[in-house]
């Protein structure tokens, strides 16, 4: 048998036999219709060791502008849709990814960065735009030296608008433009961070006694977030030795929304004899505090009587969003306050004897999962539980999801014994227990 040919691919071969000027009047077609073909033809052809240092950097410019020209008409449609188009806002956002990293790595020179910026400006001053990070990431990759960031500065404070005077403001203090940064700061001081942002700088300017000064007017004025400014006064109060001051302001922070991680840190900072001064303060607040991280102060200082109150006027939330923890305490309260828990469970469950989603049935199972432990692991009352369940069992029977969801979740639910009488326990929970018979008679477990 002969060998077998292999023939060449047929673009392969038309390429081998085209001329210099065919091939070149071929990229110029290509390129001349798709701007994204333009940015790879001119950065392919770059790449050659026989370009010179200035073609070089006019390609990398060029290539920065093919880039803008291939995403600015789908960023455009984007910002006019009433609602964010996933698959077209990736499209842009990669895009727009691709050319920060061009601009900020490849020789692009100064006229091109300007021509970015200014393509980019509009967009930016829009503030509108869903990408609007990404654009503000391609202007300060754009940003080489400091004549772009003035440039780019002063555009934003033409701007108008607070966020893009924000990063005017910024630009002027990085590239230290005192009077700039100053004029625009001292224009807008209302927020802790805006006064911390202007402490900072007097301080690292030199200017200690001012920085003090603005810090503690930010203290008695400032709205908003005041963490970074609390955060600064307290070390240099720390550092001046001045320790009534710097527990006073740690204090502050602590109780400004108090949480167990800030309660552990400032109980940590303080010796014995200061605790005892701040102790009663934090007890003033607590009381008067009723969310989940309170509870789990509550629960940090071993106090399960006001913690199973706290528990006891809440209902079992619907949702597993954010509702870990509270889940997680009760079950820690399951040994010390049993039959509270359990009404705080089955106030979830809402009515148990009737059509639900397959969703629903999971977790009304996984709230009757832990009423059994309460019941058979924790009170030992296996009669108790057995009633109960077999009741819900029986009323359930038409309803396959339901029982197939239960049989999942709680433990030996498939061996229940069925029926049940029909005669519901009246017991001493509240509410949907007494009308779902979890409780036994008055006074007595089932």
């Amino acid at each position: 048998m002969g060998k077998k040919t292999t023939m060449k691919d047929v673009l392969d071969e038309l390429i081998e036999a085209a001329t210099p000027e065919a091939l070149g009047d071929l990229i110029r077609e290509v390129a001349s219709g798709d701007a994204g073909a333009r940015a790879m033809c001119i950065d392919r052809l770059s790449s050659h060791e026989n370009v010179s240092k200035a073609l070089e950097e006019r390609s990398a410019g060029e290539v920065a502008l093919a880039l803008w020209d291939e995403l600015w008409p789908d960023l455009s449609e984007l910002d006019s849709y009433g609602e964010y188009d996933h698959e077209l806002g990736d499209n842009v956002y990669e895009l727009l990814m691709e050319l920060e990293e061009h601009v900020s790595s490849e020789p692009v020179p100064s006229q091109y960065r300007r021509a970015i910026l200014k393509k980019v400006l509009p967009y930016i001053e829009d503030n509108t735009s869903v990408l609007a990070d990404s654009l503000y990431d391609v202007a300060y990759g754009a940003c080489r030296d400091e004549a772009d960031l003035r440039w780019f500065a002063e555009a934003l404070e033409g701007c108008g608008g607070r966020w893009e005077v924000d990063h005017a403001r910024r630009i002027y203090r990085q590239i230290g433009d005192r009077d700039k940064y100053l004029q625009l700061r001292q224009s807008r001081l209302k927020y802790g961070m805006e006064y911390y942002d202007l402490a900072t700088f007097y301080w690292e300017d030199g200017e200690k006694e001012k920085a003090l000064e603005i810090a503690e007017k930010g203290l008695k004025t400032g709205e908003g977030r005041m963490d970074e400014l609390r955060d600064f006064v307290a070390e240099r109060a720390l550092e001046s030795g001045d320790r009534e001051k710097y527990l006073a302001v740690q204090f502050a922070q602590a109780t400004d929304g108090l949480t167990l991680a800030s309660y552990k840190a400032f109980r940590e900072i303080c010796s014995r004899e200061e605790w005892g001064a701040y102790e009663p303060q934090i007890l003033v607040l607590m009381a008067e505090g009723r969310g989940v991280e309170i509870l789990k102060v509550r629960m940090h200082r071993k106090e399960y009587d006001k913690a199973i109150v706290m528990l006891s006027g809440w209902r079992y939330p619907w949702s597993d969003w954010g509702s870990g923890d509270e889940i997680e305490i009760a079950k820690e309260l399951e040994t010390h306050y049993p039959e509270e828990v359990l009404t705080y469970y089955q106030s979830g469950f809402g009515n148990l004897n009737m059509n639900a989603t397959r969703k629903e049935y999971a977790r009304k199972a996984a709230i009757m999962a832990k009423v059994r432990r309460v019941l058979v692991d924790v009170m030992d009352n296996h009669s108790r539980w057995k009633t109960f369940a077999q009741k819900v069992k029986e009323d359930n029977r038409k309803r396959p999801a339901f029982q197939e969801e239960f049989g999942k979740a709680v433990p030996g639910w498939r061996e229940l014994n069925v029926p049940v009488t029909a005669a519901a326990f009246v017991g001493k929970g509240s509410g949907k227990a007494k009308e779902q018979g979890l409780f036994g008679e008055e006074g007595s477990s089932a």
